[in-house]
C-alpha cells in the first residue's frame, strides 16, 4: 500500500518540534502519526502542559507559519550531518541525507514531502494535549488553505 502524504501537516510538524524544542528543551518527538485531517506528536516529557502552556507553543507556530519561510531541502554527507542532526532513525548504509530546511526556523533529516513555503500550511491549532506514562501526546490540526 503506498503512503498518503499531507505536506501541510508535515511541515507543521517539523515548525511544532521546533517551537517544543526552544520552549521546553524536551527533543523533537519520537512517534508522530501525520494525517490530512488531524495529527499527533509524542514527546518525551516529565508532565502535562498547562492549557497556557500549550497556547503559548500554538502562538509560536503560527507565528512561524506567518513569517512564509521558504522550505528547501539540501542532500548532505552522512558526516557533515552528524555533528548538527540526530541520525539514529536512519537506515543502515546510508552515504548521504536529506535536510529539509524551514527558513532560519528549523532543519532535521526527513524523507517526507514538504509545502514550498509556511503561507501554504494554514493556522495550527492544538485540539488536545494530554500526559501518560512520560509521553506528552499533542494533537493539532489545520485550519484554512488546502
Amino acid at each position: 500500500m503506498e503512503k498518503s502524504y499531507a505536506p501541510r501537516m508535515h511541515s507543521a510538524e517539523h515548525i511544532l518540534n521546533q517551537a517544543m524544542v526552544r520552549k521546553f528543551d524536551c527533543g523533537r518527538c519520537f512517534s508522530a502519526h501525520v494525517n490530512k485531517k488531524k495529527s499527533k506528536c509524542d514527546y518525551h516529557f516529565d508532565r502535562s502542559l498547562t492549557d497556557d502552556e500549550a497556547k503559548v507553543v500554538e502562538t509560536e507556530v503560527n507565528k512561524a507559519i506567518s513569517a512564509n519561510l521558504d522550505v528547501t531541502e539540501e542532500m548532505v554527507s552522512l558526516e557533515g550531518a552528524a555533528g548538527d542532526f540526530n541520525l539514529t532513525r536512519l537506515p543502515d548504509g546510508v552515504e548521504t541525507v536529506r535536510i529539509v530546511r524551514i527558513g532560519d526556523y528549523d532543519s532535521c533529516p526527513c524523507i517526507g514531502e514538504h509545502v514550498d513555503n509556511t503561507a501554504e500550511i494554514g493556522v495550527f491549532r492544538i485540539i488536545s494535549h494530554d500526559f501518560n506514562d512520560g509521553v506528552l501526546r499533542i494533537r493539532y490540526k489545520l485550519d484554512g488553505r488546502e
